[in-house]
């Protein structure tokens, strides 16, 4: 910065002032220390930062299987967010969520001084892992359900699974069929509860949901089974993955979609509208969810260890396509 500032024939306080965006510096100045900082490819040493300022200005994230669409699209979006806001992101990604490893990496984003972490918590066993877990630093827990001692932010499950049951009872179809997500996570658990209760308040029957895992392959295992039982007209699929599944089960066994069966998917995810037919699914606001748990997260790093827990649900929203049409009387 002494360079810098001999180069721009200006003060160590003024470079500081430049960088740190303050804005009582004559244009004509600061243009000087940025052309002398270009010149001299001068960077600001973060670790001597730090150790001023005790802010590292790093985010830690915990997440595990990032190669589902789901978590991958979350992180994505908690990337960009930090970044927006000025941070860097320290990754940990650990292969099955317990007590044990989320204490690990909680420890060991501490020791690295992160100011701050985001989990994304969407299993059951996450969720508990969080509770009464000592940290030192705010934590704020994505898709977490009710984790109770951390800010919570996640989508609205059932209210997505509601749109996408009432559609097809509104389509005329006489009930829905499910293929539900892991029962460990709390995704699927929303998704169940809101289809189920869509159809309990509609006085409707409620069809024993078929098991998925998430993948392709469970919801063509599903949908050879749905092919083959009687009076099936609508199935709301938990994930498009699996619908992508299911949609080509009913395409080896003849049956036509949407004709003889309608399909909703959840997710929204990008090949969603280039299936056959384009599905019609519920769109989760992944970019959303990321940008409020950064704002949450850095709420409560601004109030220090007095802040108070929030929970800031993002709504879904429904994606008409051509996968679903009026039941045939």
């Amino acid at each position: 910065m002494a360079d810098v500032a001999v180069r721009a024939g200006v003060s160590h306080q003024t470079v500081s002032r430049v960088l740190n965006g303050h804005p009582n510096v004559r244009a004509e100045t600061r243009d000087r220390v940025l052309q002398a900082i270009q010149q001299l490819g001068y960077r600001r040493n973060m670790v001597a930062r730090a150790l001023v300022t005790r802010h590292t200005r790093t985010l830690g994230v915990v997440s595990f299987d990032t190669t589902l669409y789901g978590p991958a699209s979350t992180v994505y979006g908690i990337e960009r967010a930090a970044r927006a806001a000025g941070y860097f992101v320290s990754m940990v990604s650990l292969r099955t969520i317990d007590r044990d490893g989320v204490r690990d990496a909680l420890d060991y984003l501490a020791e690295q001084g992160v100011d701050g972490v985001v989990v994304v918590a969407p299993q059951r066993s996450a969720a508990q892992a969080l509770t009464g877990m000592p940290t030192g630093v705010p934590v704020v827990a994505v898709e977490g359900g009710h984790a109770g001692d951390v800010s919570v932010v996640s989508v609205e499950q059932v209210q997505g699974a509601r749109l996408a049951t009432r559609h097809l009872l509104d389509l005329g179809h006489e009930t829905v069929w499910h293929v539900a997500g892991p029962s460990d996570w709390l995704e699927a658990e929303g998704r169940m509860q809101g289809w189920r209760a869509t159809l309990t308040a509609a006085g409707r029957p409620v069809p024993e949901p078929l098991p998925g895992d998430w993948s392709p392959r469970s919801g063509y295992l599903a949908g050879l089974r749905l092919a083959e039982t009687p009076g099936v007209t609508a199935v709301f699929v938990a994930n498009d993955q699996m619908a992508l599944g299911t949609l080509r089960a009913f395409a080896e066994r003849g049956v036509r979609v949407p004709e003889q069966i309608s399909v909703v998917g959840f997710d929204d995810i990008p090949e969603s509208e280039f299936f056959t037919p384009p599905l019609t699914t519920v769109r989760q606001d992944f970019g959303a969810v990321g940008r409020y748990s950064i704002e949450v997260l850095l709420r409560q790093m601004e109030a220090g260890p007095g802040w108070s827990h929030e929970r800031h649900v993002v709504p879904p929203e429904f994606v008409a396509r051509a996968s679903t049409a009026v039941a045939r009387s």
